[in-house]
């Protein structure tokens, strides 16, 4: 409890880098054991809601520094009240000047200064996150989580982004993303989102309404691309409304970029062919070669990476998978093991690759969280038609079919004298 109660100390002080790393960590902490999860649940949520709201003062100042003096005239009613945060500000509920209801989003003053200095904060809790994630780089992490966080600083960027979408996704009977009123600055206006919060749904929702909206948080996701080649790569919970028609309205477009860049869709394909078309661990080491996830010339242990990522897939082998906290815990400690801390080592990853590997992640945590059950194969086909030779034609395995490690490495043993003797 005291690492837990440390680490929401040291984040609290903290508005950029560090808001992004807890909510990322809000997702995730129901994947570590139940004897661990308890006291980070508790430090986190506090961490959640504990981020310091600005004066009145404060916010009116910031606004006229990007908007004018006379930024008042723009609107009929602006309410003093911060209506929700952001990572990097907060949000403001507002009447715009044409009478529609609108989210005024402010960032802080010194923001971007703010993430710089966050840099050093996260240096010192950055050994608290190897009891969960022993192996990893947590340098590196934490330099492409605030990486991602610059991004989202750019409030112009995340305009464009939010009009690309709404031009996209215009009378979609699944989704609602509202429109851009103005952007000046460092101030972001758009039309408000009156809905059900998505974290309401994920404490207190009935089980249809979990598997419903859950699954159409994966459309969204993986339409943005098939569709529109946009990806949305926050696919937080505090990003989601759920209308009155049943509609899913979405939030907060400042991570977004266009997609697939060249070369992804080969990469999935490779993999596919590695998880579902009997490729194995050879085929496992080509991709992970040819894609750039291992440093050239670094020798690893292909068969013990497959016997871990593998079991990962078994969502896309069924018709229908429910994803459950239990099962997502058990994938991390699969991956997380200290033994396989020598194969994690060879291991990168393309910085292409890093907007597609946050939305993944953090859609299967709270696809976790909502317990959703679904059909994620025929979705992902749904956009990516390219996979279907893969995954279109599988039978549904056993759920409970283990990976034995010692029976892949035998039967590449067999494999191997097979050839040998027909050569």
């Amino acid at each position: 409890m005291r690492t837990a109660q440390h680490m929401f100390e040291v984040l609290g002080e903290l508005k950029g880098c560090a808001a992004k790393l807890g909510q990322l960590l809000a997702i995730y902490e129901l994947a570590l054991p139940p004897e661990l999860a308890e006291p980070y649940r508790i430090a986190l949520s506090q961490l959640q809601d504990a981020a310091p709201a600005m004066l009145p003062r404060t916010v009116h100042e910031a606004i006229a520094a990007s908007m004018g003096a006379d930024w008042r005239d723009s609107f009929r009613e602006f309410d003093d009240r911060r209506a929700a945060a952001a990572s990097l500000g907060q949000v403001h509920r507002a009447v715009w000047h044409d009478g529609r209801a609108v989210a005024v989003k402010v960032m802080y003053p010194g923001g971007r200064q703010a993430v710089e200095g966050d840099l050093e904060q996260l240096r010192r809790i950055s050994h608290l996150a190897t009891v969960f994630l022993p192996g990893a780089d947590v340098k590196a992490v934490t330099e492409a989580i605030c990486d991602c966080v610059r991004e989202e600083l750019d409030y112009a960027a995340e305009a464009e982004y939010q009009r690309a979408f709404a031009v996209a996704y215009a009378d979609d009977p699944d989704f609602y993303v509202p429109e851009v009123v103005a952007q000046c600055g460092d101030v972001l206006i758009t039309e408000w989102v009156e809905g059900t919060p998505l974290t309401r749904i994920v404490a207190t929702g009935a089980q249809d309404e979990r598997d419903r909206v859950g699954m159409l948080m994966v459309r969204f996701v993986t339409s943005g691309w098939g569709r529109h080649g946009l990806l949305y790569a926050d696919p937080h919970p505090g990003n989601f409304r759920v209308l009155p028609d049943g509609r899913l309205g979405v939030v907060d477009f400042g991570a977004c970029c266009a997609w697939p860049p060249e070369g992804f869709e080969e990469l999935a394909i490779d993999y596919c062919k590695a998880f579902f078309t009997g490729g194995g661990p050879e085929q496992l080491e080509a991709a992970t070669r040819r894609h750039g996830f291992v440093t050239f010339g670094r020798a690893f242990d292909s068969d013990a990476l497959y016997a871990v990522v593998e079991p990962c897939s078994e969502p896309f082998k069924h018709a229908t998978y429910r994803m459950t906290t239990p099962w997502l815990r058990k994938q991390v400690l699969r991956t997380t093991n200290p033994r396989l801390s020598n194969v994690v080592r060879e291991m990168t990853m393309p910085a292409y690759f890093t907007p597609f590997a946050r939305a993944a992640l953090t859609l299967v945590g709270v696809l976790s969280q909502l317990e959703t059950e679904g059909p994620y194969r025929e979705e992902i086909l749904r956009w990516m038609p390219m996979l279907a030779e893969a995954l279109g034609t599988l039978e549904d395995p056993d759920p409970d079919r283990p990976v034995d490690l010692a029976a892949v490495r035998e039967q590449r043993a067999q494999a191997a004298n097979r050839q040998m003797s027909v050569g």
